[in-house]
C-alpha cells in the first residue's frame, strides 16, 4: 500500500480514537500551568484531525509530519472547514526553521514511532529550542505494560462494509518494541471486489524514568506525569502515559 492510500484510510481506522480527550487534555494543562499564548505546534500531526480540532478551539496551530500524503489530507481537511493551518513536511527528530511556540504537542503515541534512543533525545532537544520560556511540551506514549502485554502476540480485527482489517502484533528486535502487521481489505466500488493492502509499523517505548531522565537532560522540568487522560499517577497497568514539561529556568 502506498502512503497516500494509507493516509486516506487512516481516518476511517481511527474514527473511534479519543480525539476529544486529547484536545481537552491540552486545554486543561494550558489552564493548569498558566500558558497565556495560543501558538501550538502539532508534531507528527498525521491527517490533521487534532490540528483542526485544536484550531477550532482557539489555538493558532502549525502542523508538522514526515508524510507528504498525510499532510495533503490534513491540508484538505483544514480547508474543508475554512481554517488556515500551515503544514510542513519534516522529521520531528530533525526539526528546524520553525518559530517559537507556547505549546508543543506530540500526541496519539506518535513519539513511539521513533526507532532509536538518539531520535527521541534529538526530538526533545528540538522541542526545547522551539518552545517559549513559559511554554509547555505535552506528549503521550504507550506504557511498557501496553507494549508487552496488550500488543505483543495479539490479534485485532475489524469487519466493515468498506474497510476491514486484520492487525497482528509481534515482539520487535529491541526491548519494549512491537511490530504491527496490518492487512487491509478495501472495497472497490467500481468492481464490487475487495483489494488487499499490507502495512508494517514499528513502535518502541521506554520506562517513565528513562523518558524523565532524557527530558531533564534536554533542559526540562517535569510538571506532571499522568496516565490514561486522568490526573492520577501511572500504575503498573496504565496504558498511556502523559508527560507535561516546561523549560528549566537555569537551562534557558
Amino acid at each position: 500500500m502506498s502512503y497516500q492510500q494509507f493516509a486516506y484510510l487512516y481516518d476511517e481506522l481511527m474514527k473511534d480514537a479519543p480525539y476529544k480527550e486529547w484536545v481537552q487534555f491540552v486545554k486543561d494543562r494550558c489552564a493548569k500551568f498558566n500558558v497565556s499564548g495560543t501558538r501550538l505546534l502539532d508534531l507528527a500531526c498525521g491527517t490533521g484531525e487534532l490540528s483542526v480540532r485544536l484550531a477550532q478551539d482557539g489555538f493558532s496551530v502549525t502542523g508538522v509530519d514526515l508524510s507528504e500524503d498525510m499532510l495533503a489530507v490534513a491540508q484538505a481537511k483544514a480547508e474543508d472547514v475554512g481554517i488556515r493551518i500551515p503544514f510542513f513536511q519534516q522529521n520531528m527528530a530533525h526539526l528546524e526553521g520553525q518559530a517559537e511556540f507556547d505549546v508543543i504537542s506530540i500526541l496519539c503515541d506518535s513519539l513511539n514511532y521513533l526507532q532509536t534512543e538518539e531520535d527521541v533525545k534529538a526530538t526533545f532537544l528540538n522541542v526545547f529550542q522551539h518552545l517559549t520560556d513559559e511554554g509547555i511540551f505535552i506528549f503521550d506514549v504507550h506504557s511498557i505494560y501496553k507494549i508487552d502485554h496488550l500488543f505483543i502476540n495479539q490479534t485485532y480485527a475489524s469487519s466493515e462494509e468498506v474497510v476491514s482489517f486484520i492487525w497482528n502484533s509481534f515482539a520487535g528486535e529491541t526491548p519494549n518494541s512491537v511490530e504491527h502487521e496490518l492487512s487491509f481489505f478495501v472495497l472497490d466500488e467500481g468492481t464490487g471486489k475487495y483489494e488487499r493492502y499490507d502495512e508494517l509499523h514499528f513502535q518502541r517505548t521506554y520506562s517513565i524514568k528513562q523518558y524523565s531522565n532524557w527530558l531533564m537532560e534536554a533542559g526540562f522540568d517535569l510538571l506532571e506525569v499522568s496516565a490514561d487522560f486522568e490526573s492520577s499517577e501511572p500504575h503498573s497497568q496504565s496504558e498511556r502515559i502523559f508527560f507535561v514539561v516546561r523549560k528549566n529556568k537555569k537551562a534557558i
